[in-house]
Protein backbone atom coordinates (compact mmCIF):
# COMPACT_ATOMS: atom_id res chain seq x y z
CA UNK A 1 0.00 0.00 0.00
CA UNK A 2 1.23 3.58 -1.32
CA UNK A 3 1.74 6.42 1.49
CA UNK A 4 -0.93 9.20 1.41
CA UNK A 5 0.66 12.52 -0.20
CA UNK A 6 -0.67 15.17 0.84
CA UNK A 7 -2.54 17.38 -2.09
CA UNK A 8 -2.16 20.78 -0.72
CA UNK A 9 -0.06 23.49 -2.18
CA UNK A 10 1.62 26.28 -0.74
CA UNK A 11 1.48 29.46 -2.95
CA UNK A 12 4.25 31.99 -3.67
CA UNK A 13 2.32 34.89 -1.33
CA UNK A 14 1.20 32.66 1.27
CA UNK A 15 5.58 31.82 1.76
CA UNK A 16 5.97 35.59 1.31
CA UNK A 17 3.58 36.58 4.15
CA UNK A 18 5.08 33.90 6.19
CA UNK A 19 9.12 34.68 5.86
CA UNK A 20 8.21 38.43 6.47
CA UNK A 21 6.22 37.45 10.09
CA UNK A 22 9.37 35.61 10.41
CA UNK A 23 11.55 38.40 10.05
CA UNK A 24 9.46 40.91 12.00
CA UNK A 25 9.83 38.29 14.95
CA UNK A 26 13.41 38.02 14.57
CA UNK A 27 13.90 41.82 14.53
CA UNK A 28 11.63 42.34 17.50
CA UNK A 29 13.71 39.81 19.82
CA UNK A 30 16.98 41.11 18.86
CA UNK A 31 15.86 44.98 20.20
CA UNK A 32 14.35 43.24 23.24
CA UNK A 33 17.93 41.65 23.81
CA UNK A 34 19.61 44.47 22.86
CA UNK A 35 18.10 46.98 25.05
CA UNK A 36 18.18 44.44 28.08
CA UNK A 37 21.96 44.41 27.35
CA UNK A 38 21.98 48.10 27.29
CA UNK A 39 20.14 48.00 30.70
CA UNK A 40 22.02 45.47 32.44
CA UNK A 41 25.25 47.64 31.37
CA UNK A 42 24.26 50.84 32.81
CA UNK A 43 25.01 51.37 36.80
CA UNK A 44 21.99 52.30 38.83
CA UNK A 45 22.36 55.54 40.07
CA UNK A 46 22.31 55.88 44.19
CA UNK A 47 18.56 57.08 44.66
CA UNK A 48 17.57 54.03 42.54
CA UNK A 49 19.85 51.65 44.33
CA UNK A 50 18.21 52.94 48.01
CA UNK A 51 14.51 53.16 46.48
CA UNK A 52 14.81 49.56 44.95
CA UNK A 53 16.24 47.98 48.22
CA UNK A 54 13.74 49.76 50.57
CA UNK A 55 10.94 48.68 48.22
CA UNK A 56 12.65 45.08 48.26
CA UNK A 57 13.50 44.99 51.61
CA UNK A 58 10.51 44.22 54.47
CA UNK A 59 11.13 47.06 57.03
CA UNK A 60 10.31 44.88 59.86
CA UNK A 61 12.34 41.79 59.44
CA UNK A 62 14.53 42.30 56.50
CA UNK A 63 12.80 39.84 54.44
CA UNK A 64 11.94 39.87 50.77
CA UNK A 65 8.94 41.40 49.50
CA UNK A 66 6.84 40.95 46.60
CA UNK A 67 3.99 42.94 44.84
CA UNK A 68 1.09 41.32 44.91
CA UNK A 69 -1.81 43.09 43.18
CA UNK A 70 -1.85 46.98 44.50
CA UNK A 71 0.36 46.21 47.56
CA UNK A 72 3.78 44.82 48.40
CA UNK A 73 3.80 42.40 51.12
CA UNK A 74 6.88 40.18 52.68
CA UNK A 75 6.92 36.73 51.93
CA UNK A 76 8.12 36.08 55.32
CA UNK A 77 6.48 37.79 57.70
CA UNK A 78 3.22 39.04 55.85
CA UNK A 79 3.48 42.43 56.42
CA UNK A 80 1.99 44.96 53.90
CA UNK A 81 4.68 46.79 53.14
CA UNK A 82 2.87 49.46 50.31
CA UNK A 83 -1.30 49.43 49.75
CA UNK A 84 -3.32 51.53 47.59
CA UNK A 85 -1.49 52.94 44.27
CA UNK A 86 -1.60 56.60 44.29
CA UNK A 87 -3.41 58.17 41.31
CA UNK A 88 -1.88 60.94 40.39
CA UNK A 89 -4.39 61.97 37.43
CA UNK A 90 -7.36 64.79 38.08
CA UNK A 91 -9.73 64.44 41.04
CA UNK A 92 -12.63 64.63 37.88
CA UNK A 93 -14.22 62.09 36.09
CA UNK A 94 -14.73 62.87 32.41
CA UNK A 95 -17.04 61.17 29.92
CA UNK A 96 -17.24 60.67 26.46
CA UNK A 97 -20.45 62.13 26.18
CA UNK A 98 -20.25 65.38 28.49
CA UNK A 99 -19.82 68.26 26.43
CA UNK A 100 -19.56 70.54 29.82
CA UNK A 101 -16.37 71.57 32.12
CA UNK A 102 -15.40 67.97 34.22
CA UNK A 103 -14.41 69.73 36.54
CA UNK A 104 -16.86 69.25 40.40
CA UNK A 105 -15.24 71.89 42.01
CA UNK A 106 -17.23 75.13 42.55
CA UNK A 107 -16.65 78.65 44.09
CA UNK A 108 -14.99 79.20 47.35
CA UNK A 109 -17.46 80.10 50.34
CA UNK A 110 -17.87 83.45 50.77
CA UNK A 111 -19.74 85.88 53.02
CA UNK A 112 -21.05 88.35 51.36
CA UNK A 113 -24.01 86.17 49.95
CA UNK A 114 -26.74 85.48 52.03
CA UNK A 115 -26.68 81.49 51.74
CA UNK A 116 -22.74 81.31 51.28
CA UNK A 117 -22.57 80.60 48.16
CA UNK A 118 -23.50 76.96 48.08
CA UNK A 119 -27.27 77.64 45.93
CA UNK A 120 -27.41 76.00 42.70
CA UNK A 121 -29.23 77.40 39.68
CA UNK A 122 -30.95 76.07 36.77
CA UNK A 123 -28.81 76.65 33.56
CA UNK A 124 -30.18 77.57 30.48
CA UNK A 125 -29.38 75.88 27.04
CA UNK A 126 -30.12 76.55 23.20
CA UNK A 127 -30.93 72.82 22.45
CA UNK A 128 -34.35 72.51 24.91
CA UNK A 129 -37.50 73.64 22.61
CA UNK A 130 -41.21 73.84 22.99
CA UNK A 131 -42.63 71.99 25.66
CA UNK A 132 -39.66 71.17 28.10
CA UNK A 133 -38.05 74.48 27.57
CA UNK A 134 -40.97 76.27 29.09
CA UNK A 135 -41.20 74.06 31.95
CA UNK A 136 -38.05 74.57 32.65
CA UNK A 137 -38.21 78.02 32.94
CA UNK A 138 -41.25 77.51 35.34
CA UNK A 139 -39.13 75.69 37.51
CA UNK A 140 -36.05 78.33 37.34
CA UNK A 141 -38.97 80.69 38.60
CA UNK A 142 -39.96 78.46 41.46
CA UNK A 143 -36.40 77.83 42.28
CA UNK A 144 -35.42 81.39 42.87
CA UNK A 145 -38.50 82.21 44.94
CA UNK A 146 -37.34 79.30 47.10
CA UNK A 147 -34.26 80.60 47.89
CA UNK A 148 -35.81 83.64 49.32
CA UNK A 149 -37.95 82.82 51.04
CA UNK A 150 -38.24 85.30 53.97
CA UNK A 151 -38.39 88.95 53.85
CA UNK A 152 -35.33 88.51 56.45
CA UNK A 153 -33.64 86.74 53.79
CA UNK A 154 -34.52 89.46 50.75
CA UNK A 155 -33.40 92.22 53.01
CA UNK A 156 -30.13 90.49 53.43
CA UNK A 157 -29.70 89.79 49.85
CA UNK A 158 -30.56 93.53 49.27
CA UNK A 159 -28.07 94.54 51.47
CA UNK A 160 -25.31 92.07 50.65
CA UNK A 161 -25.83 93.59 46.80
CA UNK A 162 -24.97 96.93 48.25
CA UNK A 163 -22.45 96.38 50.03
CA UNK A 164 -20.48 94.28 47.19
CA UNK A 165 -21.44 97.27 44.67
CA UNK A 166 -19.87 99.92 47.34
CA UNK A 167 -16.81 97.89 47.90
CA UNK A 168 -16.31 97.48 43.90
CA UNK A 169 -16.39 101.05 43.13
CA UNK A 170 -14.24 101.84 46.16
CA UNK A 171 -11.73 99.35 45.26
CA UNK A 172 -11.89 97.90 48.59
CA UNK A 173 -10.80 94.29 49.64
CA UNK A 174 -12.67 91.02 49.93
CA UNK A 175 -11.70 91.03 53.11
CA UNK A 176 -13.54 94.84 54.02
CA UNK A 177 -16.43 92.93 51.98
CA UNK A 178 -16.86 90.17 53.99
CA UNK A 179 -16.35 91.72 57.14
CA UNK A 180 -19.18 94.34 56.56
CA UNK A 181 -21.51 91.50 55.30
CA UNK A 182 -20.77 89.83 58.75
CA UNK A 183 -21.55 93.39 60.47
CA UNK A 184 -24.63 93.81 58.72
CA UNK A 185 -25.40 89.93 60.32
CA UNK A 186 -25.04 90.77 63.81
CA UNK A 187 -27.55 94.32 63.26
CA UNK A 188 -30.13 91.87 61.49
CA UNK A 189 -29.83 89.61 64.48
CA UNK A 190 -30.23 92.08 67.26
CA UNK A 191 -33.02 93.89 65.30
CA UNK A 192 -31.71 97.31 64.17
CA UNK A 193 -32.89 97.29 60.76
CA UNK A 194 -36.38 98.15 62.15
CA UNK A 195 -37.44 101.50 60.92
CA UNK A 196 -34.17 102.23 59.32
CA UNK A 197 -32.94 102.04 55.65
CA UNK A 198 -31.00 99.32 54.54
CA UNK A 199 -28.95 101.53 52.15
CA UNK A 200 -27.78 103.57 55.23
CA UNK A 201 -26.70 100.03 56.95
CA UNK A 202 -24.90 98.61 54.20
CA UNK A 203 -22.64 102.04 53.55
CA UNK A 204 -22.09 102.33 57.60
CA UNK A 205 -21.11 98.64 57.59
CA UNK A 206 -18.29 99.10 54.68
CA UNK A 207 -17.03 102.63 57.08
CA UNK A 208 -16.85 100.71 59.95
CA UNK A 209 -15.41 97.61 58.07
CA UNK A 210 -12.73 99.69 56.78
CA UNK A 211 -12.45 101.49 59.90
CA UNK A 212 -11.58 98.39 61.57
CA UNK A 213 -9.15 97.54 58.86
CA UNK A 214 -7.37 100.46 59.55
CA UNK A 215 -8.42 101.79 55.48
CA UNK A 216 -8.17 104.90 55.30
CA UNK A 217 -12.15 106.04 53.71
CA UNK A 218 -14.12 109.07 54.92
CA UNK A 219 -17.91 109.47 55.86
CA UNK A 220 -18.23 111.61 52.59
CA UNK A 221 -16.57 109.28 50.72
CA UNK A 222 -18.52 106.63 51.33
CA UNK A 223 -21.89 108.17 51.37
CA UNK A 224 -21.11 110.05 47.65
CA UNK A 225 -20.97 106.58 46.25
CA UNK A 226 -24.07 104.93 48.26
CA UNK A 227 -27.52 105.12 48.08
CA UNK A 228 -28.27 106.52 51.39
CA UNK A 229 -27.52 109.96 53.05
CA UNK A 230 -25.30 111.22 55.41
CA UNK A 231 -28.17 111.68 58.14
CA UNK A 232 -29.46 107.67 57.21
CA UNK A 233 -25.63 106.85 57.56
CA UNK A 234 -25.15 108.10 61.02
CA UNK A 235 -28.50 107.31 62.19
CA UNK A 236 -27.56 103.40 61.15
CA UNK A 237 -23.80 103.77 62.57
CA UNK A 238 -25.16 105.08 65.94
CA UNK A 239 -27.51 102.30 66.67
CA UNK A 240 -24.69 99.80 65.39
CA UNK A 241 -22.39 101.57 68.01
CA UNK A 242 -24.67 101.66 70.80
CA UNK A 243 -25.92 97.94 70.68
CA UNK A 244 -23.03 95.97 69.28
CA UNK A 245 -19.67 98.54 70.93
CA UNK A 246 -18.12 98.58 67.49
CA UNK A 247 -14.22 98.08 68.44
CA UNK A 248 -13.50 101.37 66.40
CA UNK A 249 -11.03 104.34 68.19
CA UNK A 250 -11.00 108.11 66.75
CA UNK A 251 -9.29 108.24 63.71
CA UNK A 252 -5.85 109.88 63.29
CA UNK A 253 -4.34 111.98 60.23
CA UNK A 254 -1.56 109.73 60.01
CA UNK A 255 -4.13 106.90 58.47
CA UNK A 256 -5.06 109.12 55.22
CA UNK A 257 -1.13 110.71 54.90
CA UNK A 258 -0.40 107.21 51.89
CA UNK A 259 -3.59 108.43 50.64
CA UNK A 260 -3.29 111.76 49.89
CA UNK A 261 0.56 111.53 49.22
CA UNK A 262 -0.21 109.13 46.41
CA UNK A 263 -2.94 111.44 45.01
CA UNK A 264 -0.31 114.31 45.32
CA UNK A 265 2.54 112.28 43.60
CA UNK A 266 4.45 113.33 46.71
CA UNK A 267 8.29 112.02 47.49
CA UNK A 268 8.66 109.68 49.72
CA UNK A 269 10.75 111.99 52.26
CA UNK A 270 7.88 114.53 51.80
CA UNK A 271 5.43 111.67 53.54
CA UNK A 272 7.98 110.67 56.56
CA UNK A 273 8.22 114.09 57.11
CA UNK A 274 4.84 114.85 57.12
CA UNK A 275 3.98 111.53 59.08
CA UNK A 276 6.45 112.80 61.68
CA UNK A 277 4.32 116.20 61.62
CA UNK A 278 1.19 114.28 62.31
CA UNK A 279 2.48 112.57 65.48
CA UNK A 280 3.85 116.06 66.53
CA UNK A 281 0.02 117.64 66.17
CA UNK A 282 -1.51 114.89 68.05
CA UNK A 283 1.10 114.87 71.07
CA UNK A 284 0.49 118.53 71.31
CA UNK A 285 -3.05 118.89 70.65
CA UNK A 286 -3.14 120.86 67.69
CA UNK A 287 -5.55 117.97 66.05
CA UNK A 288 -7.77 117.86 68.74
CA UNK A 289 -11.09 119.15 67.56
CA UNK A 290 -10.19 119.50 64.24
CA UNK A 291 -11.04 116.81 61.02
CA UNK A 292 -8.46 114.60 60.75
CA UNK A 293 -8.73 114.57 57.09
CA UNK A 294 -7.46 118.34 56.76
CA UNK A 295 -4.91 117.70 59.14
CA UNK A 296 -3.01 115.13 57.58
CA UNK A 297 -4.01 117.56 54.24
CA UNK A 298 -2.11 120.58 56.08
CA UNK A 299 0.42 117.92 57.12
CA UNK A 300 1.39 117.03 53.71
CA UNK A 301 1.49 120.75 52.77
CA UNK A 302 3.96 121.85 55.73
CA UNK A 303 6.45 119.23 54.35
CA UNK A 304 6.21 120.09 51.01
CA UNK A 305 7.06 123.52 51.42
CA UNK A 306 9.77 122.39 54.23
CA UNK A 307 11.71 120.69 51.32
CA UNK A 308 10.96 122.57 48.66
CA UNK A 309 8.62 120.40 47.22
CA UNK A 310 5.46 121.71 44.84
CA UNK A 311 2.30 121.60 46.57
CA UNK A 312 -0.19 123.98 46.75
CA UNK A 313 -2.88 124.48 49.89
CA UNK A 314 -5.42 124.30 46.73
CA UNK A 315 -4.60 121.32 45.91
CA UNK A 316 -4.00 119.42 49.29
CA UNK A 317 -7.51 121.07 50.23
CA UNK A 318 -9.05 118.94 46.75
CA UNK A 319 -7.17 115.72 47.78
CA UNK A 320 -8.99 116.40 51.20
CA UNK A 321 -11.94 117.85 50.06
CA UNK A 322 -11.99 120.34 52.62
CA UNK A 323 -11.42 123.84 52.05
CA UNK A 324 -8.02 125.93 51.65
CA UNK A 325 -8.99 127.84 54.83
CA UNK A 326 -8.79 124.61 56.79
CA UNK A 327 -5.56 123.91 55.50
CA UNK A 328 -4.40 126.79 56.21
CA UNK A 329 -5.04 127.21 60.07
CA UNK A 330 -3.36 124.15 60.74
CA UNK A 331 -0.30 125.12 58.62
CA UNK A 332 -0.10 128.26 61.00
CA UNK A 333 -0.53 125.88 63.92
CA UNK A 334 2.49 123.63 63.11
CA UNK A 335 5.11 126.35 61.89
CA UNK A 336 4.40 128.24 65.01
CA UNK A 337 7.38 128.06 67.48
Amino acid sequence: MSDARSTRVRSPRTETDDAATADRAATAERAAIAEHAATAERPATAEESEEAGDRETCPECGGRTRADAAERVCADCGLVVEADRIDHGPEWRSFDDDDANPKRTGAPLTRSRHDRGLSTEIGRSTKVKGRKRRRLARMRTQHNRAQISTKRDRNKVYAYTEIRRLTGVLELPDSVRDAACALFDSAQEESLLRGRSLEGFAAACVYVACRTADVARTVGEVCAEAKATEDEHRAAFDAMNRELGLPIAPSGPAEYLPRFASDLGCDPAVERRAGELAERAVEEGIANGRNPVGVAAACLYTAARELDAECTQQEAADVADVTPVTVRRTYVDLTEE
